[in-house]
């Protein structure tokens, strides 16, 4: 680090570690995308079952971001970082006896406490992110660390689809026709798969927070990242302000629609009228989609520091519906490319509507950034609606549900374009 950099912004070297943040629970994320299909052909699920997975995983975000709020508030962004850490390497731990029992409710169980650690840290690092440095840049720096957390979602599916996708999972009528041993014994290797993977991750996890714990980072209020209101003014809680409860409405859906998209990527993919692949093959192309946000990311975190965000958000919000629509639409390889093109359109969106939100809430900020983190609930809630209706109406016409969510943002980016991020 030379000495200019440190002078432009004193908190870089802090900056820095924390994006190692953002790539784990990116990577741990966009796992559930690779273990979606391969516990429904484990369990035999339909698609409304199999999407229980992201519905105990981001319903953690609901449950626990006013505790994780609390606790932040309490103990520290620090702090909250290491328990935050520690509670998603014991999330990790559990997946070991899922697999070994072949319960289907423990791995639910495992996603949950998983998530829940995974939601102190995003309560106690988003907001550290956009304090820790000139406050008219706050979105451009929440945009580049959320880069890094793409990057960990670009590089998961190639690692599942090699770890965990690796053995061809047998149709519905093949696994009918075996008997019941060696049912038993298909259902043990598959389920294993998710062990070793799951292991090596709560070992990283829980050599972060240890690296956490030992680590001098800055101690920064949230009431320093701005004026103390919109304008001047003190308002009772962050619930008074507009912008911010029609950003996390706007969360709410951004998620649900980004994860819908991505759960059910390689079923769509897999199918013969769109790519005809294999689930491994697919699940090496859900990288697309998860790279073209990494890629958006970079570029925005760039242009965000000229260009008003609101304005951008409206545009990337409408273009991606665009390429949703179309989705609906046609079929075959233009299909499947128009949907992994969402994810480059996705890119700015998650910091984007999270710094407009948050913009001059003062010394409500955190309890404005537990409220924003409790709206991820939406990828809990959307995806098993889209599960619902791709088992009535097939998966092509159930992305109806993330074309809408797009729209919304759209209409949010609109009215935020006059909307200085502080």
């Amino acid at each position: 680090m030379t000495d200019a950099q440190k002078a432009a912004n004193p908190h870089l070297g802090s900056l820095t570690i924390l994006t190692s943040l953002f790539f784990i629970w990116g990577f741990i994320t966009c796992l559930n995308d690779i273990l979606i299909p391969h516990l429904k052909a484990v369990f035999t699920l339909n698609y409304f079952q199999a999407m229980l997975i992201q519905f105990c995983f981001f319903a953690a975000y609901f449950v626990m971001s006013v505790p994780s709020g609390l606790l932040v508030e309490k103990l520290g962004y620090q702090r909250g970082i290491v328990i935050g850490l520690a509670v998603a390497g014991c999330g990790c731990l559990l997946f070991y006896p899922a697999a070994w029992l072949r319960l289907y409710p423990l791995f639910l169980t495992a996603f949950f406490v998983l998530a829940s650690g995974i939601t102190l840290l995003q309560v106690a690092a988003n907001p550290y992110v956009t304090v820790l440095g000139p406050p008219e840049t706050a979105s451009s720096r929440l945009t580049l660390t959320q880069a890094f957390n793409s990057l960990g979602t670009t590089l998961a599916p190639f690692f599942g689809s090699w770890l965990i996708l690796a053995t061809a999972v047998k149709s519905a009528e093949q696994i009918q026709g075996l008997s019941a041993e060696d049912l038993a014994a298909y259902q043990a290797v598959e389920a294993a798969a998710v062990q070793h993977p799951y292991l090596l991750l709560a070992t990283v996890l829980f050599l972060l927070a240890v690296v956490f714990a030992l680590l001098k980072l800055p101690a920064v209020e949230a009431e320093a990242s701005s004026a103390d209101g919109v304008g001047g003014d003190s308002r009772a809680s962050a619930w008074c302000y507009p912008h911010l409860v029609l950003g996390a409405l706007a969360i709410f859906v951004y998620v649900g629609g980004e994860v819908s998209i991505g759960s059910f990527l390689v079923s769509f993919l897999s199918q013969p009228d769109i790519g005809g692949f294999t689930d491994a093959e697919a699940g090496r192309y859900v990288s697309f989609y998860w790279g073209g946000a990494m890629v958006g990311r970079f570029v925005g975190a760039a242009a965000m520091r000229s260009l008003a965000p609101g304005g951008v958000l409206a545009f990337n919000a409408l273009s991606a519906a665009g390429l949703v629509a179309a989705t609906m639409l046609i079929g075959g390889g233009w299909a499947m490319w128009t949907i992994l093109a969402v994810g480059l359109f996705n890119s700015i969106m998650f910091p984007t509507i999270f710094s407009l939100a948050l913009t001059g809430l003062g010394k409500h900020t955190g309890q404005g950034s537990g409220i924003l983190c409790a709206a991820i609930v939406g990828g809990a809630i959307l995806p098993v609606l889209q599960g619902a209706l791709a088992d009535l109406w097939g998966i092509q016409h159930a992305f109806i549900v993330p074309l809408l969510c797009y729209l919304y943002i759209g209409y949010y980016g609109w009215r935020c374009r006059a909307l200085q991020v502080a």
